[in-house]
């Protein structure tokens, strides 16, 4: 089957869902690849007449927001107990070293900890559990977090969107080799941008001395 003919059979309804879920749950603080289920959705939608992209990325907005305020929540009423037991659960993404980074970069930028965080992975996940821990201001937290949710959401998938648009003809010539290119080239992006934030929160972890911990 030609692939414009598969991504037809595709309901609209379940990529909003799809988008949605994942990336609120990731934004929760489980380590699911929300950034690279937003590219290919945003892809699809440059293909597939009935996926609105602004629908689109209405609904990874709002997942990014709605997942980052359930995660504060959690994070303010658990405290460290919950950090500790997370790292035990998932120990290559909540290990002591990148609780410690993140907490750096919460102490030093504050609320724009929150802000950038949604553009760097390791981060993203940390942001809403670890500003509750750290008792952030709900109000500063939800400022950073709906401006950094959708300039993230609104802002990759436009770009994907349109870069989709111009590659259309280049889709439809070479079929399945061609969405799957597409895709690939993307996933590798972003694994290339996450392996440099995480060589430079280390080297910049290296750099800085523990930080004092906060008063009760």
């Amino acid at each position: 089957m030609h692939v414009q003919d598969w991504l037809e059979t595709v309901p609209a309804v379940s990529i909003y869902a799809l988008v949605a879920l994942v990336i609120g749950l990731e934004s929760l603080g489980i380590p699911l690849p929300g950034e690279i289920v937003l590219v290919s959705a945003a892809l699809l939608s440059s293909q597939h007449g009935g996926i609105n992209p602004v629908v689109l990325g209405v609904c990874a907005s709002l997942g990014a927001i709605v997942g980052d305020s359930i995660g504060y929540a959690i994070g303010r009423k658990g405290g460290r107990p919950l950090l500790a037991w997370l790292g035990a659960k998932f120990p290559r993404h909540f290990g002591e070293a990148h609780v410690a980074t993140a907490e750096r970069s919460f102490q030093k930028w504050g609320m724009w900890a929150v802000f950038f965080g949604r553009f760097i992975a390791l981060l993203r996940i940390f942001a809403g559990p670890l500003a509750g821990v750290l008792r952030m201001p709900y109000w500063k937290f939800l400022i950073a977090n709906v401006l950094g949710g959708v300039i993230w959401a609104g802002g990759t998938t436009a770009v994907i969107y349109y870069v989709g648009v111009v590659a259309e003809s280049w889709l439809k010539r070479f079929s399945w080799l061609g969405l799957v290119a597409a895709v690939l080239i993307g996933v590798a992006s972003m694994l290339l941008v996450r392996r440099k934030a995480k060589k430079t929160a280390t080297e910049h972890a290296a750099a800085e001395p523990e930080p004092v911990p906060a008063a009760e």
